[in-house]
């Protein structure tokens, strides 16, 4: 997590005081069919405050939600008879992607991992082990990832989704504005 500087002053000196950032959880709902195999109506992803009122930055990476990835800000709303901020829209991009892996092998555990941790991925695992949220940065060589996952897709291993695609990445792949 990125933090704050601010300033403390001790008679004549100044020192710098690290103070973390404030996270908030936003909750994102999700359409019916992803809600049912998510067995939640919504999820709820932590944000930090931007400059501008009512917008975040997404601080984690989600696991179901679709078109969103860490760094990117979204507009919220408060909701109160929920008592929670909700997503209302997407702003902008922070240049970071999410793809998702459903292990379907016991021994593409492993192999998953390796493929991450040589791209220098991040990635958390949901509580039954078997689906995973990636963050993929923008330094990342994504092409040259998505071809090791597919691979390992290819083989009935795994299931991969691209939930958010970064501009740059769908350029480099290809793909058109819709596929974010």
């Amino acid at each position: 997590m990125n933090s704050e500087t601010s300033s403390a002053h001790s008679g004549d000196e100044s020192v710098s005081v690290d103070k973390p950032d404030r996270l908030y959880k936003v909750a994102f709902d999700l359409p019916g069919e992803v809600a049912d195999w998510a067995q939640a109506s919504s999820e709820r992803l932590w944000t930090g405050k931007t400059s501008v009122q009512m917008e975040v930055e997404v601080r984690n990476t989600p696991f179901y939600v679709k078109g969103v990835a860490y760094g990117d800000i979204v507009r919220v709303r408060p909701d109160h008879e929920r008592r929670e901020l909700v997503f209302e829209e997407f702003v902008s991009e922070g240049g970071h992607s999410t793809v998702r892996v459903i292990i379907r092998a016991e021994g593409a555990r492993g192999v998953v991992d390796d493929v991450l941790r040589s791209f220098e991925c991040s990635w958390e695992i949901d509580a039954t082990g078997y689906l995973w949220a990636i963050d993929v940065p923008p330094n990342v060589d994504y092409a040259s990832m998505r071809v090791a996952l597919l691979r390992v897709a290819g083989e009935g291993e795994i299931g991969i989704e691209e939930g958010a695609l970064a501009r740059a990445r769908r350029d480099e792949l290809g793909l058109s504005e819709f596929d974010r």
